[in-house]
C-alpha cells in the first residue's frame, strides 16, 4: 500500500532547476536508499517529502492519517529542554491514545454510560494502541537514547554538541515511529557500534516505511530493498540496495553508451547520403531526411562528472610517527593511558571508538594542538603533515571556494602544474559554484572544499578526521583510490564501515578508560577476531566451571556408578582424555605469543608477507584450540 507519491514534482531556484519531472512511490515498511552527488538536490527533495518545502510544479500525495517524520542534518531542538523530554515527544500520539482507553476503562468500571457503545469504543483505543507500538513504551525513551549513546539525558540540551544533539532528534523519531522516516545522513556523529545498532534497528524491529539519504554504503546494501538514485534534477529507481544498484547502472551507462554510438554511426551516414543527393529529392527521401534531421536534434543523456582526487606525496625519512608510552589526559579524564605508535610508510591506520573516547584529541596531539600528558610524540624531521578536521575550520566562511583555494598558488598534481580554477574543477566546482561564499554551500560541498584546499601540499602523512561526513558515495570512493594509491601514510577517524574495510592496513580500537589496542587488517577483520575473543572467553568460563566440579566427580570415582560409566571409555579414549587438558594449555600458550606477536608494531615494518603468514598459523591455531575443546567435552560426557 503507497504510504507517499510524488508526482511530477519540480523545483528551481533562480535560473537553476534542481527538481525536474520526479515522479515515485514509495510503500508501507519500505526501505528505500536515496543516493546522488552533493549539490543534486537530495535534502530538497526531502524537505518538499516532509512538507517543510512546496514544490514549484507537481503534487506529493500522503495516505490519509498517515505520518511523515524527518530527520534533518540540523535539527531544531528548543533550549531549555531535556533529551528524556525531547524524546518523549515522539510518544505523545500514543500518550494520548491510552489515555483515551484508560478513561472508557473507568467509565466501564463504573457501569456509567451505554455499555455496549462503550465496549466498542474500548476496542477502538485498543487495536490503536497495538498500532502504535504496543501496551508499555515508557522504557523505549531511556532504550533508544541509550543505545544511540546519549548520557546524562536530564541535562539541558542547549549544552549539548552538535552530534548528541542530532542523536537526540534521531532518538525521538526512532521513538515516535512515523509511518514513513525520512532520515537525512543519520549516520553522522555515530561511531560504528551504533551505526551496527541502527542498521539492526531500521531491519528488523522499525514497522514504518523508511527514506535513508546516506553515504553509509553498508547500511544502503543491508537494510534497502530499492535504490533511488538523483542525478541532473531526475529520479531514476533500481531495485536492490548498493550493490545491486551498481551492477545495474553500469549496464544502464554501458547500454546509453551503445545508443549514443548507434546514433553517431546512423547521422555519419545519412549526412554521407545527403552529401551525394541532387536537390530535387522524393517523398521517401524527405522522409529519410527528417529521421537524420531527428537524430542530429537528439540530445544524448549528460554525462556522470567524476571528482577526482591526487595528492602529491613529500619524500619521506626513515622515521614518520613514533609514539613511545604516549598518554593524554583532558579535563580530568584519561583518554589514553599509555600508547606505542611506529607508523611506517604506506601504511594507513584507522581509528574507531565510541564518541567522547579520544579519538580526535590523538590527531590534535599529532599536529601539535594538544601536548602529551606522559610519554613522547616524535615526528620525523621530513614528516609533512596535512589536517583535514573534523569542523572544516581551515575554510573561510565569508570568502568564495576559490579565494580560499587560491590561497596556496597553483597545485602541482603528478608533475603537472594546475592554477587554482583547473584544480577546483577536478573537485567538480564549475566556475558559478567556484564563486559562490563557502558559507551558502552544502555540507557535501563544504567537505569538498576542504578536500581541495587540504590536499594543495605535497604530504608524506594525511590526517583525516570523519571525512566521510556529508560526502557522496562518489566522492567517498574517489577518496578511497586517493588512500590506497597514496605512497605516504595516513591516519584517519571514521565510522564508516565500508570505507574502514576498504583503506585501513590496521586498526587503533579507543575502548574506553584510556584503553587503546591495535588490531591487524580491517574492521571485517577486526570484527571476527572480536567475535573469537568473545568465543574463547565463553570456553574459557565453561572450563573453569567444570574444573570447579572435578574435586565432586573424583569423590565419586569409586561408586558402582561411576566405575560402570567409566568403562564405556576405551583405554586409548582414556589416556588422550587425561593428556588432553595440559594439550590445550600448550596450544593456547603459543596462540597467545602469536597474538602478541602481531600486536608488535615492529612487524608491520617485515612487510604484508610476514604478516599474512602469521595471521593464518593464528587462525590455524585457534580451530586446532576450539577442536580440542571438542573432543575434550565428548570424551567428558562419553565418560
Amino acid at each position: 500500500m503507497p504510504v507517499l507519491s510524488a508526482r511530477d514534482v519540480e523545483k528551481s531556484y533562480g535560473a537553476r532547476t534542481v527538481l525536474k519531472s520526479v515522479t515515485f512511490t514509495l510503500r508501507s515498511g519500505e526501505r528505500v536508499g536515496l543516493i546522488g552527488r552533493n549539490g543534486t538536490g537530495k535534502s530538497t527533495l526531502v524537505r518538499i517529502l516532509a512538507g517543510l518545502e512546496p514544490p514549484d510544479r507537481g503534487e506529493i500525495a500522503v495516505r490519509r492519517g498517515a505520518s511523515v517524520g524527518l530527520l534533518e542534518q540540523v535539527p531544531e531542538l528548543t533550549a531549555g529542554e531535556t533529551p528524556r523530554r525531547i524524546v518523549a515527544e515522539g510518544l505523545a500520539a500514543w500518550a494520548k491514545v491510552r489515555a483515551a482507553y484508560q478513561e472508557v476503562t473507568r467509565k466501564l468500571e463504573g457501569a456509567t454510560g451505554d455499555h455496549d457503545a462503550l465496549l466498542a469504543e474500548q476496542a477502538k483505543w485498543a487495536h490503536e494502541i497495538e498500532g502504535l507500538g504496543g501496551w508499555e513504551r515508557e522504557h523505549e525513551v531511556e532504550a533508544v537514547l541509550g543505545n544511540l549513546g546519549v548520557k546524562d539525558i536530564d541535562r539541558d540540551i542547549a549544552s549539548m554538541s552538535g552530534g548528541e544533539r542530532r542523536r537526540v532528534a534521531l532518538a525521538r523519531l526512532l521513538v515516535a515511529s512515523p509511518d514513513l522516516a525520512i532520515l537525512d545522513e543519520p549516520t553522522n556523529h555515530l561511531d560504528v557500534e551504533t551505526i551496527d545498532w541502527l542498521e539492526e534497528h531500521l531491519e528488523k524491529r522499525y514497522r514504518g516505511a523508511v527514506l535513508l539519504v546516506t553515504h553509509d554504503r553498508y547500511l544502503l546494501d543491508r537494510v534497502c530493498s530499492r535504490t533511488l538514485e538523483i542525478n541532473d534534477g531526475t529520479v531514476t529507481a533500481y531495485d536492490g540496495g548498493y550493490e545491486t544498484f551498481l551492477e545495474a547502472k553500469a549496464e544502464r551507462m554501458a547500454l546509453e553508451e551503445r545508443t549514443e554510438a548507434n546514433r553517431q554511426n546512423f547521422l555519419r551516414r545519412e549526412l554521407e547520403w545527403l552529401a551525394r543527393q541532387p536537390k530535387a529529392r522524393t517523398t521517401k527521401q524527405k522522409a529519410r531526411i527528417e529521421r537524420a534531421e531527428t537524430a542530429k536534434a537528439a540530445v544524448p543523456r549528460k554525462k556522470d562528472e567524476s571528482v577526482q582526487l591526487a595528492i602529491e606525496e613529500a619524500r619521506s625519512g626513515k622515521t614518520v610517527l613514533e609514539l613511545h608510552g604516549f598518554g593524554l589526559d583532558i579535563g580530568g579524564q584519561r583518554l589514553i593511558e599509555s600508547l606505542d605508535l611506529f607508523l611506517t610508510e604506506g601504511e594507513r591506520v584507522a581509528i574507531v571508538g565510541r564518541n567522547g573516547t579520544g579519538k580526535t584529541s590523538l590527531l590534535r596531539a599529532v599536529v601539535g594542538e594538544l601536548a602529551a600528558t606522559r610519554g613522547r610524540l616524535v615526528k620525523g624531521a621530513n614528516t609533512k603533515v596535512a589536517y583535514f578536521d573534523q569542523e572544516r575550520t581551515g575554510l573561510d566562511l565569508d570568502k568564495t571556494v576559490f579565494e580560499n583555494v587560491s590561497e596556496g598558488g597553483a597545485v602541482e598534481i603528478g608533475g603537472v602544474r594546475l592554477e587554482p580554477r583547473a584544480y577546483l574543477e577536478r573537485f567538480l566546482f564549475d566556475g558559478h559554484a567556484q564563486r559562490q561564499k563557502v558559507a551558502s554551500l552544502s555540507g557535501g560541498e563544504r567537505a569538498r572544499a576542504a578536500l581541495a584546499k587540504t590536499l594543495q601540499a605535497k604530504t608524506n602523512l594525511v590526517l583525516l578526521d570523519e571525512p566521510t561526513n556529508d560526502l557522496d558515495v562518489d566522492t567517498l570512493a574517489a577518496l578511497e583510490e586517493m588512500l590506497v594509491s597514496f605512497g605516504g601514510s595516513a591516519i584517519v577517524v571514521t565510522h564508516d564501515r565500508f570505507f574502514l574495510d576498504r583503506i585501513a592496513t590496521s586498526l587503533l580500537v579507543f575502548e574506553g578508560d584510556g584503553k587503546v589496542t591495535r588490531y591487524p587488517g580491517n574492521y571485517e577483520t577486526y570484527r571476527r577476531l572480536k567475535k573469537e575473543q568473545a568465543a574463547e572467553g565463553e570456553r574459557d568460563a565453561k572450563a573453569e566451571a567444570k574444573a570447579s566440579v572435578a574435586p565432586k566427580a573424583s569423590a565419586k570415582a569409586d561408586a558402582p556408578e561411576a566405575k560402570a560409566a567409566k568403562s564405556k571409555l576405551s583405554y586409548k579414549e582414556r589416556s588422550e582424555l587425561e593428556t588432553l587438558p595440559a594439550r590445550i594449555e600448550t596450544e593456547e600458550r603459543e596462540m597467545g605469543a602469536l597474538e602478541t606477536t602481531l600486536s608488535d608494531p615492529n612487524l608491520y615494518k617485515e612487510g604484508p608477507e610476514r604478516l599474512r603468514e602469521l595471521t593464518a598459523s593464528l587462525e590455524a591455531k585457534k580451530k586446532l584450540v576450539a577442536e580440542l575443546y571438542v573432543r575434550w567435552e565428548a570424551l567428558e560426557a562419553k565418560g
